[in-house]
């Protein structure tokens, strides 16, 4: 089996659209399907769209969500990861112009850049992080890594919102790239709940990454 190319994609209770975005992803790399706990038929599908799956026993969040699937990279030894959303926020074709980054650039990591943020903590944090590091959105679902960028990740876990990684590299200064990224607007409830319970979630993730000096958000 090819070890080159993994793609990541989280997924909760995302039966509507995980085929699809399978579908289209395989096309350009190995796909994991890293459920949380789904009450839906999202496993069921992505199985038989041709993903990889990977199921817990209990719901872990978002943070974790990811983790567990560079984990999954780390011990299968792929060389390069690309994380997209279940949701189609993320065009999957952009994937190949992710993976050409880290394939033929010495950028251990890639972000993406959505159109527009969707709330106030997100356009907070958006500055802050283009301030100190240049990187003008953190909290893009769709990141590329190098195996290199992971192996030296803390990896935590905990409530976090999908940043730890990225922002430890980042912070050991590794190289990166940015990639505009679009795709189809999310139709059901955000991943970080409604505008309140996201704000509140990503400022709390917000301050600790500036006041603690690790990189979880926990």
């Amino acid at each position: 089996m090819d070890r080159s190319r993994l793609i990541i994609i989280p997924a909760y209770n995302e039966e509507k659209t995980i085929g699809e975005i399978v579908c289209k992803a395989k096309v350009y790399g190995t796909v994991l399907v890293v459920d949380d706990f789904s009450s839906d038929k999202t496993v069921e599908i992505a199985r038989a769209s041709g993903a990889e799956v990977l199921v817990p026993s209990s719901n872990g969040g978002y943070e974790n969500t990811l983790n567990r699937g560079f984990t999954y990279a780390l011990e299968k030894g792929y060389q390069n990861v690309v994380t997209i959303d279940a949701d189609g926020e993320h065009e999957p074709s952009l994937l190949n112009d992710f993976f050409h980054v880290l394939e033929t650039t010495h950028c251990h990591l890639v972000l993406g850049i959505r159109p527009r943020k969707q709330r106030l903590a997100e356009v907070v944090m958006g500055y802050y992080f283009n301030f100190i590091f240049g990187a003008k959105d953190i909290l893009c679902g769709m990141k590329g890594y190098s195996i290199v960028a992971l192996r030296n990740s803390e990896l935590p876990g905990g409530a976090g919102i999908g940043t730890a990684a990225a922002v430890h590299a980042l912070r050991k200064g590794e190289a990166f790239q940015q990639i505009d990224v679009w795709g189809k607007p999310r139709v059901d409830s955000p991943r970080f709940g409604n505008r309140i319970r996201g704000n509140i979630k990503i400022f709390k993730v917000f301050f600790n990454i500036i006041f603690n000096t690790t990189s979880a958000g926990k």
